[in-house]
Formats: structure tokens, sequence, C-alpha cells
């Protein structure tokens, strides 16, 4: 799975199977979060969390939709 995989192809299954990916990723994350919040480290690091987190939401409502 990728970063820029089209949530809108994948399957219900693809798309859980996606969401924990992205899961293992955020705790990656979360893991190396930057100690220094003034820092450009912190600022980038919270700029791609945001981004993942987006990712996330949108991969998890298209889930929504197709168990409906």
């Amino acid at each position: 799975m990728y970063w820029d995989a089209d949530i809108d192809e994948m399957t219900a299954q693809e798309l859980a199977e996606y969401l924990v990916f992205l899961e293992e990723r955020r705790a990656e994350m979360d893991e190396n979060e930057p100690a220094d919040e003034d820092s450009d480290a912190f600022a980038d690091w919270a700029e791609r969390h945001e981004e993942l987190e987006d990712l996330y939401d949108e991969a998890l409502e298209r889930l929504e939709l197709l168990r409906r």
C-alpha cells in the first residue's frame, strides 16, 4: 500500500487493510515526535501527521460508505 493510493478504487477489505497500514504509520510517527514544539522539525512532523490524519479520515469515510 502507498500513501497516494486511490481509495475510491479500493474494496472494503482493501480499505480496512489500508486503515491498519495508516494506523501503524501514525504509531511510528507518534514515537518519533520531536520534543521541541518550536522547532522546524516539529513543524514538519506536525504537517505530515495532519496529512496522515486527513488520509485516514478519508479512507474511513469511504469504508463506511461501502458498508452501507
